[in-house]
């Protein structure tokens, strides 16, 4: 198809996909001419990732961060998993001052070890931990275990839901999933809260 005809299907201006052109997070399409090229299925599908990534916030350079997972993905599935949500992740930061051994004891409770996750991620949780020690605010035990629990399960039920179809669907299912849906686990678990308080309280 020609440039018109994919911005047509896609949505996406010509302006635009020109512009992903030149950024090269969308692949040249094949020459016809010195003026002219082809596009495919694939561009579609890339232009679809793109736009995702877009609509969720997600800058140029994370945008390149995705292209080149889904351009060298790693040849396991939970590198590729890993690989796309650290793409979209905030930069890690100083971490040398980081004491890693309270997030990877939690990484432990969790059934899993730094050798599962990327460094970032494992610095963010470590980041977290010592914010919590420095307000003095302790996370009491029981809670601390519902946390592993519940969210142990909604990796499991996430992961299932993951799509094998290909590496763009699969990397697009866990950008939006990053992006769009930890903002709803946020929300949910305030009413989860309000709705338990008004369990156990009463109204007025």
């Amino acid at each position: 198809m020609r440039i018109s005809e994919l911005s047509a299907r896609s949505g996406v201006s010509v302006a635009t996909i020109k512009y992903y052109l030149r950024e090269r997070v969308l692949p040249e399409g094949e020459r016809i001419s010195p003026t002219q090229a082809t596009y495919g299925e694939a561009h579609l599908r890339r232009l679809g990732v793109i736009r995702a990534l877009v609509d969720a916030g997600v800058g140029i350079a994370g945008v390149r961060n995705v292209v080149a997972v889904l351009e060298n993905p790693p040849a396991h599935p939970s590198a590729l998993l890993g690989a796309a949500s650290a793409a979209v992740s905030p930069p890690d930061g100083d971490t040398a001052e980081l004491d890693l051994a309270p997030a990877l004891a939690l990484l432990a409770r969790l059934g899993g070890d730094a050798d599962d996750c990327y460094p970032g991620q494992i610095a963010a949780v470590a980041r977290a931990l010592a914010t919590l020690e420095r307000a003095g605010f302790t996370i009491p035990e029981p809670v601390l275990a519902a946390y592993v629990e519940h969210l142990g399960s909604i990796a499991e039920a996430e992961l299932a839901a993951t799509p094998t179809g290909s590496a763009e669907d699969a990397v697009r299912y866990v950008v939006l999933g990053t992006t769009l849906v930890e903002p709803l686990l946020l929300a949910l678990r305030r009413v989860a809260e309000q709705i338990a308080a008004s369990r156990r309280f009463g109204h007025d």
